[in-house]
């Protein structure tokens, strides 16, 4: 273990876990809206397999992978509104048709991905790019600013999604929406627009996340590739309480206990195998139990929304 105590292992360490943080940040900012907006999507997992197969292929065939995101994009939109309409205009129950969809997303991916490519592939994903003199400071330049473009920009969102949520009247609708609907809906807001607006957002945000595992990091695809982390991007709403903020520490938290694991293994330190893969679990599994019995979700979170109806 005291390999861990050099500059460059913890070097290599924090960056990969900033890295490893971005799927499960943008999958749970998106699913931050969502929920505060009253709807709460468990068709993440699909959503994000989706998005990291159609970004994957869309590199593949195009060599390029702007046109990888921008593919991921607009299926996550898609798959987005799919979920709006069945929890929103029909109304389903909203927990059984996210499993649906996240098996939809499951099976479908899995399908393409055997006919269209039919095996592992690697394609010329995002490189890193360091930001011009911060990238050059020592030790924080390599830590924070020789990433590619999709952390940087995952991390601004988080500000930004902030501002967006608590500082302008849409975010304040978005809120209402998702705390008294019957009362805003008096005022002339359209609970189901705010309602569409936010799953399909959300729907993008994970699609991106998706897309970030196979065109940024991993530069393949295969079955099953995110395993389990749009399932953990929505416990990591509610260890963050529903605020952007807690969910970047939550998302950080659950990143670098993943990437201590990959480092022990990589550096061969004698540590079981066994202990390394469950920490991340674990260490999420604890988080959420500290913040257990703390959480006051949105009001109408999970509830459909019928006007002239009173829930």
């Amino acid at each position: 273990m005291t390999d861990f105590l050099e500059q460059g292992i913890l070097i290599g360490v924090i960056a990969t876990g900033i890295r490893l943080a971005i799927p499960y940040l943008l999958a749970a900012l998106g699913e931050m809206l969502t929920q505060r907006s009253g709807v709460y999507n468990l068709g993440l997992e699909g959503i994000m397999l989706m998005g990291a197969f159609s970004g994957f292929y869309a590199t593949y065939v195009t060599n390029s992978p702007v046109v990888g995101i921008a593919a991921a994009i607009v299926t996550g939109a898609l798959m987005g509104l799919l979920m709006a309409f069945v929890s929103v205009t029909l109304q389903a129950e909203q927990g059984i048709s996210g499993i649906g969809l996240s098996m939809l997303g499951w099976g479908l991916s899995g399908l393409f991905f055997r006919l269209y490519v039919g095996g592992i592939q690697t394609i010329q994903g995002l490189k890193p790019w360091k930001i011009p003199v911060l990238g050059d400071i020592p030790v924080l330049g390599p830590m924070l600013f020789d990433h590619n473009v999709i952390v940087y920009f995952s991390f601004l969102l988080v500000p930004l999604s902030w501002f967006v949520l608590f500082r302008t009247t849409w975010g304040l609708s978005v809120r209402a929406v998702g705390m008294t609907p019957q009362a805003v809906d008096t005022l002339g807001v359209s609970v189901t627009k705010m309602r569409y607006q936010c799953l399909v957002i959300g729907g993008i945000l994970a699609g991106l996340a998706g897309a970030t595992l196979t065109v940024a990091n991993t530069h393949m695809f295969a079955d099953n590739i995110t395993a389990g982390r749009g399932f953990i991007a929505i416990a990591l709403v509610y260890f963050g309480r529903w605020s952007p903020w807690g969910i970047l520490a939550g998302s950080l938290l659950f990143s670098m206990a993943d990437s201590f694991q990959l480092w022990v293994q990589v550096l061969g330190i004698n540590f079981p195998y066994e202990i390394a893969v469950m920490l991340p679990y674990v260490v999420t599994i604890a988080a959420l139990m500290i913040s257990f019995g703390r959480v006051w979700p949105p009001a109408a979170l999970g509830r459909p929304y019928e006007r002239g109806v009173r829930g």
